[in-house]
C-alpha cells in the first residue's frame, strides 16, 4: 500500500503524469513487490520558477519523489534498485533522456505498520489478520 508523492518541475503536459504515474506503479511491484492495485500516485507539478537549488533558479527539468512503505518490508538492495529505476525513469520522460538536475530526489520513507494503513485498517491490523503460511 505504498503512497509516492512526486513534485516536477517544470510544469508538463497532463497526458505525461499519467504514463509517470504508470511507470511508478509498476517499477514500485517490480522491485518492491507492492501490489499494483493499492498503489496510489500523487504528482504535483511547479512552475520552474518556483524551485530552486543553491539558491538559483533550475536549468533542467527536476524532480522529488517521497515514496511511503511500512518498515522492514524491504532490504536495502531492494531500496537502492528501486531508487536507481526510478531515477532512470524520471531522467526519461521528464529529461527526455538528458540529465536532470543533480539535486533531483528519491525518499524511500518507512513507516511503523501500526502508524498507517487504507481502508480503515491499519497494517499491523492486517498483519494480525494475515493467515499464517
Amino acid at each position: 500500500m505504498p503512497t509516492l508523492s512526486l513534485k516536477v518541475a517544470p510544469l508538463l503536459n497532463p497526458t505525461q503524469y499519467r504514463a509517470l504515474a504508470h511507470a511508478l506503479t509498476q517499477l514500485t511491484a517490480q522491485h518492491l513487490g507492492k501490489r499494483e492495485e493499492v498503489t496510489a500516485v500523487i504528482i504535483d507539478d511547479l512552475p520552474a520558477a518556483h524551485w530552486y537549488i543553491a539558491g538559483r533558479d533550475v536549468q533542467r527539468p527536476t524532480a522529488l519523489l517521497e515514496i511511503s512503505i511500512t518498515a522492514g518490508t524491504n532490504t536495502v538492495d531492494q531500496k537502492e534498485a528501486f531508487i536507481a529505476a526510478v531515477h532512470a525513469e524520471l531522467e526519461a520522460q521528464l529529461g527526455h533522456g538528458h540529465p536532470l538536475e543533480e539535486a533531483s530526489y528519491v525518499i524511500v520513507r518507512e513507516l511503523p505498520a501500526s502508524d498507517w494503513g487504507y481502508g480503515g485498517k491499519t497494517q499491523a491490523a492486517r498483519r494480525q489478520k494475515a493467515p499464517a503460511l
